[in-house]
This record gives structure tokens, sequence and C-alpha cells, in this order.
């Protein structure tokens, strides 16, 4: 089975921006459609972002649409979470997810069987 590693979190002033990335290894990562999500301190875990296979389709939250562009790189097995215009209440833990389906929209986080491990940003007012 996959396994997928984040990195990339940290602390930045509102308005900067970060790139998260989601190394996979174990399986190569065109097998799957990634997906990015996130979880603040007592809240549940809530989607952000999906891409399929090949990268020619995306999903976004609303809360982040416009903000966040979510990318693969299938030859060096990375997907990346561009996220610009940061604002305090981006700040949670986030995590990079995958799935074999090949539909464009999943939302839920229990579809996703394989996860990574989550890094942290933290967005200061």
């Amino acid at each position: 089975q996959v396994q997928l590693a984040e990195s990339g979190g940290g602390l930045v002033q509102a308005g900067g921006s970060l790139r998260l990335s989601c190394a996979a290894s174990r399986r190569t990562l065109s097998s799957y459609a990634m997906g990015w999500f996130r979880q603040a301190p007592g809240k549940d875990r809530e989607f952000v972002a999906r891409i399929n296979w090949s990268g020619g389709s995306t999903d976004y939250a609303d809360s982040v649409k416009g903000r966040f562009t979510i990318s693969r790189d299938n030859a060096k097995n990375t997907v990346y979470l561009q996220m610009n215009s940061l604002k305090p209440e981006d700040t949670a833990v986030y995590y990079c997810a995958a799935d074999q389906s090949l539909r464009t929209v999943v939302r839920a986080a229990g579809l996703y069987p394989y996860w990574g491990q989550g890094t942290q940003v933290t967005v200061s007012s």
C-alpha cells in the first residue's frame, strides 16, 4: 500500500504563503487520486482540495477556492498544496490522503483509505 509523508508546514503571518508537499513511497502516486484535508483543534477533519490521478481535474472547498492550488508531479511521486493569502482560520494540521476512485469530487474523509501523519500550519494575525 502507498505510504504518504507531508512536509512544508510552519508559522506564517496572515497574507503570506506556504507550499505543502506530500511524498509517496511504496507505490507509484499515479495510481491514486489525492486529497488534502485539515483539522483544527476541537474541530472535525475537513476537506480542502482534491486532484485526480492525471492532474486534469480538481475540486476545492469554498473556503479555499481562489487562494489554494493543488497540483501533482507523478514523475516525482509528489502532490503539492500551494496556499496563498493565508488567514488565521487556515490554522490547522494538514493531511494528504489517497484513494483509487475515478471520481473528481470525493470530500468525505472516510472514503480515503491512505493518510499521511500531517503537518502543522499556523497563521498569525
